[in-house]
């Protein structure tokens, strides 16, 4: 049995290995650009919904979820070639997945919504749109927080926080699905809406997603 000394030194050892070679940095530079990518995605939305007279383009959306894409090819690529990795490898390559699906889902939404315009007159996303905006804030720092070995106790806040904001959004949901299927409104725009609704609630759920992986790892690792 190995005594708790011995097991110290050899963890210290193994991390100097690791930043001395900048396996950490490398990783956790990578893993905090795909989470900054997905906070942008998301600013974007924000913009296309704050505006909403102006005329919107996927240029911007496609470039987002593209670049986050060759992060995360990225990623697995240094996984392939890196012998020493500050995290497991499922763990980085489950983190690297969760992170893309965010810009890759919102533009989704960018696409349904510039395709259905016509027919969202007077529609507010704002409220799940501002939920989503502090989901996005929340991952980000929930993954820079892995660099600096953040504590067990902080990232569950960080990941109750997640789950809190998930069901105010699931709460706004069933507040809108009583109002559209109050059948005072045209068939063809409940159906546009609610898919909509949808999606930015998928959203919100890939940013749950990510908190649940990395309280994961944390865990794993405490």
């Amino acid at each position: 049995m190995i005594s708790p000394l011995v097991y110290e030194i050899h963890t210290r050892m193994i991390s100097a290995i690791r930043k001395l070679l900048g396996y950490e940095d490398k990783f956790f530079n990578l893993l905090e650009a795909s989470a900054d990518e997905a906070k942008a995605s998301v600013q974007l939305l924000m913009t296309m919904l704050k505006t909403p007279d102006e005329v919107a383009s996927m240029g911007d959306f496609i470039q987002s979820r593209r670049k986050d894409k060759r992060i995360t090819e990225e990623i697995t690529e240094q996984l392939c070639k890196t012998f020493v990795t500050p995290l497991e490898r499922e763990d980085i390559e489950a983190l690297s997945i969760a992170l893309y699906k965010i810009p890759k889902t919102t533009e989704k939404f960018s696409e349904k919504y510039i395709l259905c315009k016509d027919y969202l007159k007077g529609v507010d996303f704002m409220q799940q749109a501002v939920i989503l905006e502090q989901t996005t804030e929340t991952i980000s720092l929930m993954v820079k927080k892995l660099r600096v070995r953040a504590n067990l106790e902080q990232i569950k806040q960080y990941n109750d926080n997640l789950h809190y904001l998930e069901g105010e959004a699931d709460k706004l949901m069933l507040d809108l699905v009583k109002d559209l299927y109050s059948g005072k409104h045209d068939p063809l725009r409940v159906i546009i809406i609610l898919d909509l609704h949808e999606t930015l609630e998928k959203i919100i759920d890939r940013c749950r997603d990510v908190g649940n992986v990395i309280f994961q790892v944390v865990l794993k690792y405490s």
